[in-house]
């Protein structure tokens, strides 16, 4: 099967990438803002052209002349996006003409030897870009194409140009293609408790970038990979701040985003800081989770700085037992989510949390068949007779009506009667009978037809 082609954008900062991203997959994805640097990882979308599906790459700025280490970073996840990329579209800023950073860009870009677009945006006006052309020649990528992101102005000739280019190249193939439905898993967490660096350590290279200045990461990332056989999506998001810390558009966005991310998302992992236990805002976060119906891991991060490893950081020791005790007592109504101890700069623990990200996958979407749930719930209401308000609950009936989360709706004689305690009792008989480790239960409680109930 073939696979489809990949396209990077790349450039100095603020010359218009992420509006270009947008244009060419269609959506907003990538955060637009007139501020230099704020697109700082590699982000990735999907367009289509007459109908020919590609991947498009948007990378962070290149800048050559500052010391700043997380400017070298920009500059790595750009040369790492490059490498992936089957064609380049190099963007340049018409508005500010050739500046050296673009000279500096282009002269990487040359010794890369891939396929490469000169791409000169915010070229508006045709009087202007007669005059200024002859000067984006002298880069040595070819032919400058006057083009307009923020309008669409010549992107379709752009589109042509490239897919020219991908056509003279033979067509890379994939051995095998997967028909299992990928697992989607989204880091979740506050700002700087360690996130990118798991992502980094699950993917074995710089995906994300990593710095100790809290908030680094603002747009959600979608990585595909494969665990064991099985094809998995990871979303790394945005730091998630209390409500009265988010102050910023920018923020306010990427938060919003972090949170839409964590929807979609089979699995959420909450990264806590092992030497901070667990905050306000952890708990917040983990709740949004449970709330939005997603499977739930405690990834509980920097564990190496409470207790030495000793080879194995999974053993059960006392220390991680009183952890955990700790935890469940802060947040009593998440007691049935797992715990795995990590050090993601390390790179220990990974195996561990992600087998128990794939079995509470599974645990999400596993289904009782409605004969044995009916037959439970008359054996624990004969177990536990419930009486409210001088009337005794009956369930006439009782079904698994989805799964991602497990949902159960209850046919009763008075839905007012059913306290919240009491389907709490049903959920704990349920999951000492089924292994629901992680997966949230959610309960509809209905009234049973009125004959019915005669």
């Amino acid at each position: 099967m073939h696979r489809k082609p990949v396209l990077a954008i790349v450039g100095r900062p603020n010359v218009g990438k992420s509006t270009l991203f947008n244009r060419l997959i269609g959506q907003r994805v990538a955060i637009v803002e007139d501020t230099p640097g704020v697109t700082r990882d590699r982000l990735y979308g999907e367009g289509e052209w007459l109908g020919q599906p590609f991947v498009v790459i948007d990378t962070g700025g290149i800048l050559f002349s500052e010391d700043d280490p997380l400017i070298e970073q920009v500059r790595v996840q750009a040369q790492v996006a490059m490498h992936e990329a089957d064609c380049i579209l190099f963007l340049v800023d018409a508005r500010d003409g050739l500046t050296p950073a673009d000279e500096e860009v282009a002269d990487l870009l040359r010794k890369g030897n891939k396929p490469t677009l000169l791409l000169v945006n915010k070229a508006d006006n045709p009087q202007q870009w007669e005059s200024q052309r002859a000067e984006f020649f002298a880069l040595g990528l070819g032919e400058p194409i006057p083009i307009s992101s923020i309008h669409g102005h010549n992107i379709a000739e752009a589109l042509e140009r490239a897919f020219e280019h991908l056509q003279a190249q033979p067509a890379p193939t994939s051995d095998e293609e997967s028909t299992e439905e990928p697992i989607k898993i989204a880091i979740v967490g506050r700002p700087n408790v360690g996130k990118s660096s798991l992502l980094n350590a699950i993917l074995g290279e710089p995906r994300a970038i990593v710095s100790e200045i809290a908030g680094t990461t603002r747009d959600t990332l979608d990585t595909p990979f494969t665990w064991k056989g099985q094809p998995v999506i990871l979303i790394d998001t945005a730091g998630i701040k209390r409500p009265g810390k988010v102050q910023r558009s920018l923020e306010y966005y990427a938060q919003m985003r972090a949170e839409r991310a964590m929807q979609r998302a089979d699995v959420a992992v909450v990264v806590i800081d092992a030497t901070e236990g667990i905050t306000h805002n952890d708990r917040r976060i983990a709740q949004l989770a449970a709330n939005a119906g997603r499977a739930l891991v405690w990834a509980v991060n920097k564990w190496d700085l409470k207790e030495p490893p000793d080879g194995n950081l999974q053993q059960n020791t006392p220390l991680k037992k009183d952890f955990a005790r700790l935890i469940q007592q802060e947040v009593k109504w998440l007691d049935y989510v797992p715990f795995v101890f990590i050090s993601a700069l390390a790179g220990a623990g990974i195996e561990p949390l992600l087998d128990t990200c794939m079995a509470v996958a599974d645990f999400h979407c596993m289904r009782v068949g409605t004969g044995e749930l009916n037959r439970l719930m008359q054996e624990w209401l004969y177990e536990r007779p419930y009486t409210r308000k001088g009337k005794s609950l009956k369930i006439y009936y009782a079904t698994m009506a989805s799964v991602r989360p497990p949902t159960i709706v209850l046919f009763v004689n008075d839905p007012e009667i059913v306290h919240f305690s009491y389907l709490r009792y049903l959920e704990n008989q349920l999951r000492r009978r089924y292994e629901y480790t992680g997966a949230p239960i959610r309960w509809v409680v209905r009234a049973a037809h009125e004959e019915q109930e005669k």
